[in-house]
């Protein structure tokens, strides 16, 4: 059986995809961050939280999948494209978990997937210079990943709670 998605969500979901593209590319535009090779803030991530809170984490799936082929094709290359995916795949899963347990909020689910989006990509790094010792930066990104995703996540939280009203008022629904 088919589903069907709704013209409705079908425009979000597209609204969403666009705002991730844009944050990823304005966090392309950001030289090294805080003099840690590697390490970028997460802004697309609040866009994936948001689908998140909002749908699935089928449609956060789609949604995180066109941001990263779009702007690895456009801004990147085929190693952005396999690291984005790692770290987005292995961050995805663990926020899902986390949502699903019901003991984190949106700040707490975004800081599991910095640091879990982190943790993916170290492992591509591993496999790519066939190094483990690689995996000792992973202490630096993971510091990082909570400061960021602390950020992305009240960030989105708060996003999500006024996209929810917005809707909810012009009698609509996600």
């Amino acid at each position: 059986m088919k589903s069907r998605i709704s013209g409705k969500k079908a425009a979000y979901l597209g609204l969403l995809c666009a705002a991730a593209m844009i944050l990823g590319y304005v966090e392309s535009l950001i030289p090294v961050f805080a003099g840690v090779p590697g390490m970028k803030l997460g802004l697309p991530n609040a866009a994936i939280v948001m689908v998140l809170y909002l749908y699935t984490w089928k449609e956060a799936l789609l949604v995180s999948a066109v941001r990263i082929l779009g702007i690895g094709f456009l801004f990147g290359n085929p190693f952005s494209i396999a690291f984005s995916s790692a770290g987005a795949a292995v961050s995805l899963l663990c926020m899902q978990l986390a949502k699903k347990s019901g003991r984190f909020d949106t700040v707490g689910v975004s800081i599991i997937g910095g640091v879990m989006h982190n943790a993916g990509q170290i492992v591509v790094a591993m496999c790519i210079v066939e190094n483990v010792r690689v995996g000792y930066y992973f202490f630096v990104l993971a510091i990082s990943g909570v400061i960021t995703g602390m950020i992305i996540g009240i960030i989105s939280g708060e996003l999500t709670k006024r996209m929810r009203r917005a809707i909810t008022r012009s009698g609509g629904t996600l």
